[in-house]
């Protein structure tokens, strides 16, 4: 298993605050960066962890449940819990190698210790575990528990029960806190002010309930991280070797398993809400669901990197959430399939960075985007070249929907990029419409399917010939955004097309927000998964040496603990967008895989190459 290194961070004195709280002055982060943050999961739900030691997001006991830290889009007011030291010179932190548990040293003039953060792969309940380690000296230590319910509004009551420990309510929602530290109240907060010296172990546990059931117990803290520790290292054994980039691809496929809702085998797109794609802007947009759109990429770097078993879930979860009435359709859902995610926005937190509006659900599930079929056909054609035991609803779904494509597929339509300036025709929607029937026709002819293969070839036929006579500009040499208008799409490198244009500083926007009117201002980091994308081109067309050191340039953007959002602002030189961004991380595996073998995602996306069978069932 390779090993994480080290990734060793002096603490920038202007971007901390010192303010009083009697009786011990404590230091803090004012405002933490995207990077700064850190991941820990329980396949469940997922909190941030800042540099500074302070979790600043976290939702329970879903990822798409209301928050109780909510300080990473607001202020403190919004809820967090740090444990840290009082004065620290500087920290280091990694993830234990093939895991999720996350590992800070902080340094003061006293002394070092370690805080050990992560979540137990969830049982009947989500509980975050905190242990510290005295390294050598004394270190002055203090925890601050705010825990602010409903995104940061709700101040709960906090009482102490009878085992010492502090329970936390707010109607329906409880928290305990259960600690060998002393605790005591102060400023609407949980506060407990200790030593470490060296040698000495100490721990907090924060666990999620019910209100109106009776507490249960967490367990003890250092067995729960042997469980942790075995559940991800199990998992983590069955990586498939990627060359130069094994350790990569591993770090991003345990992102991957972090974001994904066990219980039904959905992934989230990310685990945050409302950060923005620029800085101050409104382009802020609630990921915390399943797309669609990301089925087939998703399936290719499962299977890829050995995981079938997880593979068959999110094809199984993909079959679930569609089932219904072919009209219905829907380019996202809930992570376990519900289909209405009502958008409204938050007024209270004043957003990160002053970055608002806040929003909480996602208007786009409404929209009509024509390429969602073309994934979703091509994730259960790749389905069944990887041999995955096939489920038996999904011909019968897959055959209704495409009756409705045919009849709907010229039709305008929001588009891959989800614009909400209005339905246009799309020449990427077009493209991925045709191959949609495309998957269908081979699925039958390889798989022995029934169907309408010649009623499906004449339409996937028509399609083409409209696309080429519609969408494509002989002046610029090229397939444009829509037709009959002279911009350009990235989506557009999945054909592919060319890279002109788009690119900036190396990198690939989505599009031109100024040029195409997506019911926003202009402005926008430059998309990580469409920089990716163009690494494929490069070397789908024989520009090897461009194509690894593009990729090698998108490996520089992840964070010290190898984490990456959804875009990259170049002019400021940082991540921007939810995070960590699971189309990001499928994008790195994928170009990974690319770049380094023969059999590679790019051209089984495109029908010609299949996965070896590993005959895994199928769970529905």
């Amino acid at each position: 298993m390779p090993k994480e290194r080290w990734a060793s961070r002096s603490i920038d004195p202007n971007r901390l605050e010192s303010t009083e709280a009697a009786p011990t002055a404590r230091i803090s982060f004012a405002m933490a960066r995207i990077e700064d943050y850190a991941l820990i999961g329980d396949c469940e739900t997922a909190a941030l962890v800042g540099l500074g030691g302070s979790i600043d997001w976290l939702c329970l006991p879903r990822f798409d449940s209301d928050s109780c830290f909510a300080k990473l889009l607001g202020s403190e007011n919004n809820g967090y819990w740090r444990v840290a030291p009082v004065a620290s010179r500087s920290a280091e932190r990694r993830y234990r190698s093939g895991t999720l548990i996350l590992e800070t040293i902080f340094r003061t003039d006293h002394g070092g210790v370690r805080v050990t953060d992560f979540m137990p792969p969830k049982s009947d309940k989500s509980c975050i575990v905190r242990i510290l380690e005295g390294l050598d000296g004394r270190v002055e230590m203090r925890s601050e528990l705010a825990a602010r319910f409903d995104y940061g509004v709700s101040v709960p009551w906090v009482s102490r029960v009878d085992d010492g420990a502090r329970s936390i309510v707010a109607g329906a929602s409880m928290l305990v806190l259960r600690t060998d530290v002393s605790l005591h109240d102060e400023n609407m907060m949980t506060v407990g002010s200790f030593v470490v010296s060296a040698g000495e172990r100490r721990a907090l546990v924060l666990s999620h309930q019910v209100s109106y059931q009776e507490k249960t117990p967490a367990g003890n803290p250092f067995q729960l991280l042997e469980r942790t520790e075995r559940f991800w290292r199990k998992w983590s054994s069955r990586c498939q070797a990627v060359g130069a980039y094994s350790k990569e691809v591993l770090r991003s496929l345990i992102a991957l398993k972090a974001l994904t809702f066990e219980p039904s085998g959905g992934m989230v797109a990310a685990a945050t809400t409302s950060l923005p794609e620029q800085l101050g802007g409104p382009r802020n947009w609630d990921y915390r669901f399943c797309w669609v759109r990301d089925a087939t990429l998703t399936l290719l770097a499962l299977m890829d990197g050995g995981y079938y078993d997880e593979a068959c879930a999110w094809r199984d979860w993909l079959i679930r959430a569609v089932a219904g009435s072919p009209d219905q359709l829907q380019i996202m859902y809930s992570v376990t399939g519900e289909r209405r995610l009502t958008e409204w926005e938050v007024p209270w937190p004043s957003g990160y960075e002053n970055s608002k509006p806040v929003r909480i659900g996602n208007a786009a599930h409404q929209q009509l985007q024509l390429d969602v079929y073309r994934e979703l056909m091509g994730a259960l054609y790749q389905a069944r070249r990887g041999g995955l035991a096939e489920n038996k609803r999904a011909w019968a779904v897959q055959c209704a929907l495409l009756d409705h494509l045919k009849a709907i597929w010229t039709e305008p339509d929001e588009g891959i990029w989800e614009v909400r300036g209005g339905r246009k025709q799309f020449t990427y929607s077009k493209i991925m419409a045709s191959v949609a029937f495309d998957r269908a026709i081979k699925s039958a002819k390889e798989f022995g399917m029934e169907g309408p293969v010649d009623d499906w070839t004449a339409v996937r036929d028509a399609i083409h010939a409209d696309v080429c006579r519609r969408g494509y500009d002989e002046d610029r040499k090229s397939f444009v955004q829509v037709y009959g208008e002279p911009q350009l799409d990235p989506s557009l490198l999945l054909i592919p097309a060319v890279e002109r244009d788009l690119v900036a500083d190396g990198f690939v926007r989505r599009y031109h927000t100024g040029a195409t009117k997506d019911g926003l201002p202009p402005g926008e980091g430059m998309f990580l998964a469409c920089s990716f994308w163009l690494a494929d081109s490069y070397q789908l067309i024989g520009r090897g040496a461009d194509a690894n050191a593009l990729f090698e340039r998108l490996l520089s953007l992840r964070n010290d603990v190898g984490l990456l959002s959804e875009e990259y602002d170049v002019s400021k030189r940082r991540l921007v967008g939810n995070f960590p961004q699971a189309f990001s991380h499928i994008a790195l595996v994928n170009t990974a895989h690319n770049l380094t073998h023969r059999d590679k995602p790019s051209e089984r996306r495109g029908g010609k190459k299949s996965l070896p069978s590993e005959g895994v069932q199928s769970t529905t």
